[in-house]
């Protein structure tokens, strides 16, 4: 068996070559991987916030042994993606009180009418020194 650059060099081709051809042989999807999309899309259109890990879950449950590499390529060529929910930093806590802004309604028009400061930054730093 001669190595491929050897080869490459008798027929006068370039190895960029071949391994294009074969990028381009790997690109075909086989049936299993056409299976396996259609068992996504439709998984995926009733319920949308799935991942990969659910997905191969699902697709284990079905009977398909697959990997969550394949799953993630599968679903990344359909153009699907789970939806993680975020942090709900925006959501107040129920027992924290809720100050009023004493500002609604003011007019500000001439300076040093209003000043404000901000002690939420520097807290942290006296106990982390301190503490």
């Amino acid at each position: 068996m001669l190595a491929l650059s050897r080869q490459c060099q008798l027929l006068a081709v370039t190895r960029s070559v071949v391994y294009a051809q074969r990028k381009r042989l790997h690109k075909d999807l086989s049936e299993l991987d056409l299976l396996l999309l259609q068992l996504l899309d439709e998984k995926y259109t009733r319920h949308p916030f799935y991942g990969s890990r659910r997905m191969t879950k699902y697709l284990h449950g079905c009977g398909h042994a697959v990997n969550r590499k394949r799953v993630r390529r599968l679903m990344q060529t359909l153009g699907l993606a789970g939806m993680a929910p975020g942090p709900h930093t925006s959501k107040p806590h129920p027992q924290h009180k809720i100050y009023p802004y004493l500002l609604r309604g003011v007019d500000i028009n001439r300076p040093n009418q209003v000043w404000s400061t901000d002690i939420t930054y520097s807290a942290p730093n006296l106990w982390r020194c301190y503490g």
